[in-house]
Order: structure tokens, then C-alpha cells, then sequence
């Protein structure tokens, strides 16, 4: 199979019997080396003390008072944040177990939205690591990387929003394209190769630049994969066989149950629900339909059997897709939970 996202820091992790990833000393370790908890020159002598204890014994219970006593307040915080993020992994045994923790505890633990992203970017690494398709990995990048939206000419276009910000600010050179924007110098505009039947297998060697886009139309191979992706995700998580298919419109008399796959497609997925006339505005928001049907009649709640459930996924008014994965934890009607 294609080696690909190696920035995931899946070959850090173990795997249980099901398939799941098991937290490993050398996968604590990648975190305490992090910009945000590694010592630099000017830290005190705690605080080089804990780290260098941490990074012998990743696994270390660590007290309050040694946290304490880390003269850098923000440190200090960082520190705090960290192993509680550590203790929360250990606890619960694998990143998959962890991440659904986050959406199920009544008393769900806060961590830093880059903590959450890593999360998913392992776990959809783990679903898709025996694939041989480039553009269902490309499709598996929306769910754990913000997405800009093109629209025009009759295109619906995804880029890597960090990407596009990037390119946006230094035309491509870095910190030299940074000062000749702010000397006013024109820069190139940004032009991301398009993922297509013809050149798909260039993702390959760039699946850790994040710098391919995909067509998301209607009919166009993306957005299958994306659907395909889904059903992965549903599969790995809760065991059960679902079909996802594009869809261009809702047109389901008995429309029971729909979940948006992100905070817009929510919103306005609520208000076509309740019946609520939308502007086209609002309506150009939402970029994808889906229909997701259970291969197995028993899987959901009675009040369901037989029934689909419609996915939509829409951009904010900044342009930019933000997935919620979590979404297909919490909100899927199923009989039980795994």
C-alpha cells in the first residue's frame, strides 16, 4: 500500500486486537517535545526537571504541586492541559476510545482544537491505511483539515484552507513572499493542482504538503470517495454496514432524521426540516448532499427502520468548510451503541 500523511505520527502508536490505536511511550514523547511544553534555555530548573522526568517515564503520575513550581505561568498551563490530555488517552486505552469520550462524558474534558484535529487525522490514517485510492485519502483530509470553497463557472473546488492562508500571505516564497506583500509587491496568484482520473496518483508524494485540491460536484469521483469515507468511519466506529450515496436534493416525504456534518449544514438543515423557506444565499451554502442507509434494518431505533438518514455539508458565509466528525458519533439514531 501507498505510504502516506506520515505528519499523523501513526507509526507511533500500537493497535489493540480490533484494529484500534493504543497510546505508546514514543507517542507522549512526540507531544512533551512539543514547542509549547519543551524547556528552552531561559526555563527553570523545575520545569527542566519535570520534562526531563516525562520524557524517561512518559507514562509518570505528576502532582499539582511540581506543576506548581514551574516559575512560567503559561507553561505551567501548557503543562496542565498536556497531562490531562495524556491521563484522558491512558484512561480510556486507544485514540479511537479517547476521541468518542470527548462527545459522550457528561463532564467532557477540554483540549486545545489542534489536540482534536490530531485525533481525527490518526484515526481516519488507521481506517484508510490499506487503501490504494489517492482520492479517498484527499476526501479523508476534510475531516480533520478546514476547507476553503470555490464556487463559480459552474465549480465547486476544496483547498486546504492553511494553504490557501499561506499562499495568500507570502505568494508561495515564505518569509521573503511575507515581505514583499508588505512592501506591496504583487504576487502570483495561487494555482493548486486539481485531483483527476489523469493525475490522482501525484497525491502520493504530496499527501503531507495538503496542497492538492479535489472538484466536489455533483457525479465528480470526490465527492464518491468522500461518501466512501463516511461509511468507513460509521463502520470503524460503531461495527455497522451503512451505504452513503451524493444526492442533489432532499425529496423524502417521511424525512425523519438528517445530520449535518458541520455547524452550517446544521443550521440550515434544521430550518429546511422545520419547513423554513431559505434565500439562495443561504441555499448555495450547502455544497453536498447524502444519503446514508443501515444495511441492516435492526442497527437503528424502530421509529427508523427502513428510512434513510441525509447528510449535508455546507460552508460558513467566510467560504470555508469546517467538518464536525463528531456528528456521526452522537446524532446517528441507533438501536445500540458499540
Amino acid at each position: 500500500m501507498p505510504n502516506f500523511w506520515k505528519s499523523s505520527g501513526i507509526h507511533l502508536l500500537g493497535r489493540d486486537r480490533n484494529g484500534w490505536l493504543t497510546v505508546t511511550p514514543d507517542f507522549l514523547r512526540a507531544y512533551y517535545t512539543r514547542p509549547e511544553i519543551h524547556p528552552v534555555k531561559e526555563s527553570c530548573l523545575a520545569e527542566h526537571a519535570l520534562f526531563e522526568r516525562l520524557m524517561a517515564e512518559p507514562f509518570a503520575e505528576v502532582d499539582e504541586a511540581e506543576i506548581a513550581a514551574i516559575q512560567d505561568r503559561d507553561a505551567a498551563e501548557n503543562y496542565r492541559l498536556l497531562l490531562a490530555f495524556r491521563d484522558h488517552l491512558v484512561r480510556h486505552g486507544t485514540v479511537e476510545s479517547a476521541y468518542a469520550a470527548l462527545f459522550s462524558s457528561p463532564t467532557p474534558l477540554s483540549i486545545p482544537p489542534v489536540f482534536l484535529d490530531q485525533l481525527v487525522h490518526l484515526i481516519v490514517h488507521n481506517m484508510l491505511r490499506r487503501i490504494a485510492d489517492p482520492m479517498r485519502a484527499r476526501a479523508g483530509e476534510l475531516f480533520f483539515r478546514e476547507q476553503v470553497v470555490t464556487t463559480g463557472d459552474g465549480q465547486l473546488m476544496l483547498a486546504d484552507a492553511e494553504i490557501v492562508e499561506n499562499w495568500t500571505k507570502t505568494g508561495g516564497f515564505g518569509g521573503l513572499g511575507a515581505l514583499l506583500a508588505e512592501s506591496g509587491t504583487p504576487m502570483r496568484g495561487l494555482s493548486l493542482d486539481v485531483l483527476g482520473e489523469d493525475n490522482r496518483d501525484l497525491y502520493w508524494e504530496r499527501s503531507d504538503r495538503f496542497d492538492t485540491a479535489i472538484d466536489f460536484r455533483f457525479t465528480e469521483p470526490a465527492l464518491d470517495a468522500f461518501a466512501r469515507v463516511v461509511e468507513t468511519w460509521v463502520a470503524h466506529f460503531h461495527g455497522l454496514r451503512v451505504r452513503v450515496q451524493p444526492q442533489q436534493s432532499i425529496r423524502d416525504e417521511r424525512w425523519s432524521w438528517h445530520i449535518g456534518l458541520d455547524a452550517e449544514a446544521t443550521r440550515l438543515l434544521n430550518a429546511l426540516y422545520e419547513g423554513k423557506m431559505l434565500d439562495e444565499g443561504a441555499l448555495s451554502r450547502i455544497i453536498a448532499l447524502f444519503r446514508l442507509d443501515f444495511e441492516e434494518r435492526d442497527d437503528v431505533v424502530e421509529t427508523m427502520r427502513g428510512k434513510p438518514v441525509w447528510l449535508g455539508l455546507a460552508m460558513g458565509s467566510d467560504g470555508k468548510l469546517r467538518m464536525k466528525p463528531q456528528n456521526l458519533l452522537t446524532n446517528l439514531p441507533l438501536r445500540r451503541r458499540n
